[in-house]
């Protein structure tokens, strides 16, 4: 009599959105060629927006850090980084990348008032159902004069198409990832940041079109040559920025006081 069959168990669907998926592709976050390569590219272009720091003893908090992808970017910078993210199987990441992590929703950051010199806000805003308290608590956390430096997706009918039903039939974004119902209106963000006493300015951003396209290539071609994209020394694609910010864009401003 034959043995039977083993039973794969088929990868579980979840909504759009549902944390869950981070824990899911815990194994993506660091890997050139993974599923959140775009994040490693958006790291490098937010954190060009940090200047060293102005004083001993600095602190960064980084809200929505993920795995902590910000970290080798502020390299150098003067910066104590506190990373602050729900889930646990990316922070166990960062603090192995020398964040110091913190467990929590970033709309409830334990940490004190104007405690930051900066606060980072990395493509977190459009998946949290409640941005407007992630604004409230990132300018909490800021000192007078602190920077806020952020980077979101804008509530479009053009945002919707590029990065959900486009980007993500693409390698370079998880499918479900996004909930497009949360992208966050440029205009109410600056409104918003400007109530809470931080005046942000805004433009647009996209990756290089070229770059993006030959990072494509490479992928696949790795894939059937089974050597991962960046073995080669090839760079990542840059992102440049764009006169619109019907899509996809970064915002900074200082707090004032």
């Amino acid at each position: 009599m034959r043995d039977a069959a083993p039973v794969s168990t088929p990868p579980r669907v979840l909504p759009p959105n549902d944390p869950r998926q981070y824990d899911d592709l815990a194994g993506e976050w660091w890997r050139p060629d993974g599923a959140f390569a775009m994040l490693h590219w958006l790291a490098r272009a937010r954190a060009a927006m940090v200047p060293p720091a102005s004083r001993p003893g600095a602190l960064l908090v980084d809200l929505g850090c993920g795995a902590g992808l910000l970290a080798p970017h502020l390299a150098g910078k003067g910066y104590r980084h506190v990373g602050v993210d729900i889930t646990r199987s990316a922070l166990d990441q960062a603090a192995a990348h020398g964040v110091t992590v913190v467990n929590a929703d970033a709309t409830a950051v334990p940490l004190v008032d104007g405690c930051a010199d900066v606060v980072s806000a990395g493509e977190v805003l459009e998946h949290v159902p409640q941005w407007r308290r992630v604004v409230a608590e990132a300018c909490r956390l800021l000192r007078p004069g602190g920077l806020l430096v952020l980077d979101t997706l804008n509530d479009t009918v053009l945002a919707r198409l590029v990065a959900v039903e486009i980007s993500e039939r693409l390698p370079t974004v998880p499918r479900g990832i996004h909930d497009p119902r949360l992208f966050v209106d440029a205009r109410e963000l600056v409104a918003e940041c400007a109530r809470h006493g931080v005046g942000l300015r805004l433009r647009g951003i996209r990756p290089e079109l070229p770059g993006t396209l030959s990072w494509l290539f490479r992928r696949m071609r790795g894939r059937i040559v089974g050597r991962p994209v960046g073995t080669d020394g090839s760079r990542e694609p840059r992102i440049v920025p764009t006169r619109s910010t019907a899509v996809l864009y970064q915002g900074c401003g200082r707090r004032s006081g």
